[in-house]
C-alpha cells in the first residue's frame, strides 16, 4: 500500500496534489460534490452563525433547537415518507430500527447486508440477492409465521447491483412483512435524487422503513430513518433515542436549504454518468445512473496511477483478496476531467 495516500492533508475533490504531484481522484463517496460545493459551504457557515458548532443536549432535553424538527419534515417530504427521524450518524440510525424491529418478527437477513444493520454477530447469509429473494418467498409463504422482517441495503455499491424488492408482492396477504433498507448510497443519487421508500412496494400487509447515513451523496455528518408516522414516533420513544446526542445542528440547517442545489448537483452527475459510460466496452458493470464502476482488471489502478489518476482500490472480500477496482464520478468533475480519464483507458 502507497503511504503516500494514507495521509492526505487536504480536502478531497476532483483533484489531489500530493509530493507536488496532482491527481485526478476518482474515488470516494462524495458522489454530489457537496463537500466542495461553495454554495453548500455558504449554507453551513450561515448556520454555524445561527446554531454554534456542535449541540451536546439530547433530543429529551425540555429546551430544544426547531431546527431538529423542521430538518425531519423537510426529509420526510423530500423523500416522500410519512414521517422522518434524524440522529447523529447512519449507524445509529441502523441500531435504533433493527434493535427495535428485531423481536416483533422472524429476522431475515438479505446477503452483503450493511455491518450497521447487524444485531451482534455477522448474519448466516450467503449467495446473490436474486437466488435470496426466490427463496425468500417459498420461505414466508408456506411457513405458519406471519410476522418477518427482512433487513437488506437498497444496492450493492461494490458490484454495483440496485436491488428490485418488487418480489415482495407475491408475499401472502395474510403475512405480515417490515422492510427495513439501508439506502446509504443510493439516497440522493438513485430514483432520480430521491431514496429507496420511492421504489418500494406499497402494500397493507408491508411496511417499509428506510435508513441512510446522509454523509455520502448529501454531504451531512447525520442519520436518517423514513418512514410511517407511528414507526417514527416509537422509535423517538425509545431509550436509544432519547438518551443520544444529535447531529450539529449547522449540517441540517444546510441541509433544509439546499433542495436546488442538490438536484442540480444530481443534473450534473448525470451528465458525467452519460459522458463516461458512453465510452464503456463490455468488460465494465455499471448501474444506469449510478456513478460507480466497476472492471474486473486487477491491474488497472496501477496503469492509471502511472498517468496521474487515483480510483477506488481495495481487496475485496478478504486482504487476501484481488483488488476491487471501480471508477466513482462525481458532479465535482467537469467535462474535462472525464474526458482526461477517457484517454487514458483507451491507451491501456
Amino acid at each position: 500500500m502507497n503511504t503516500r495516500f494514507q495521509s492526505i492533508n487536504q480536502p478531497f475533490s476532483n483533484e489531489i496534489t500530493i509530493d507536488g504531484k496532482c491527481y485526478l481522484y476518482f474515488g470516494g463517496t462524495a458522489y454530489l460534490g457537496i463537500p466542495q460545493h461553495p454554495g453548500f459551504q455558504d449554507l453551513f457557515v450561515e448556520g454555524i452563525k445561527k446554531f454554534g458548532l456542535n449541540n451536546g443536549t439530547s433530543r429529551s432535553n425540555n429546551i430544544q433547537l426547531g431546527v431538529y424538527n423542521d430538518a425531519e419534515k423537510v426529509a420526510a417530504a423530500r423523500y416522500q415518507a410519512e414521517d422522518a427521524l434524524i440522529t447523529s450518524s447512519g449507524y445509529l440510525a441502523a441500531q435504533l430500527t433493527v434493535k427495535y424491529f428485531a423481536s416483533l418478527g422472524e429476522l431475515v437477513y438479505a446477503p452483503n447486508t450493511h455491518t450497521a444493520l447487524w444485531i451482534n454477530e455477522p448474519p448466516a447469509i450467503s449467495g446473490s440477492f436474486t437466488s435470496w429473494k426466490n427463496d425468500m418467498i417459498n420461505q414466508i409463504n408456506i411457513s405458519t409465521k406471519k410476522n418477518w422482517v427482512l433487513i437488506s441495503n437498497s444496492m450493492n455499491n461494490l458490484m454495483p447491483e440496485i436491488y428490485d424488492f418488487s418480489f415482495l408482492n407475491a408475499v401472502d396477504p395474510d403475512k405480515n412483512i417490515v422492510l427495513i433498507v439501508d439506502d446509504s448510497h443510493g439516497i440522493g443519487v438513485n430514483n432520480q435524487g430521491l431514496s429507496a421508500l420511492s421504489a418500494l412496494p406499497h402494500k397493507e400487509n408491508i411496511t417499509c422503513v428506510v435508513i441512510a447515513s446522509l454523509a455520502k451523496a448529501l454531504g451531512i455528518d447525520a442519520g436518517l430513518i423514513l418512514g410511517p408516522q407511528e414507526i417514527i414516533s416509537r422509535l423517538k420513544s425509545t431509550n436509544m433515542f432519547v438518551g443520544a446526542s444529535p447531529p450539529a445542528a449547522a449540517g441540517l440547517y444546510a441541509f433544509i436549504h439546499a433542495e436546488d442545489l442538490y438536484q442540480a448537483q444530481w443534473i450534473k452527475l448525470q451528465e458525467n454518468i452519460t459522458l463516461f459510460a458512453a465510452s464503456l466496452g463490455s468488460e465494465w458493470k455499471f448501474e444506469p445512473g449510478f456513478p460507480a464502476f466497476l472492471i474486473t482488471n486487477p491491474t488497472i489502478d496501477q496503469t492509471l496511477l502511472k498517468e496521474n489518476i487515483l480510483i477506488s482500490s481495495f481487496p475485496y472480500p478478504t486482504q487476501a483478496s484481488d483488488p476491487i477496482n471501480r471508477i466513482i464520478l462525481s458532479s465535482w468533475h467537469e467535462e474535462k476531467d472525464i474526458n482526461s480519464l477517457i484517454k487514458m483507458l483507451s491507451k491501456k
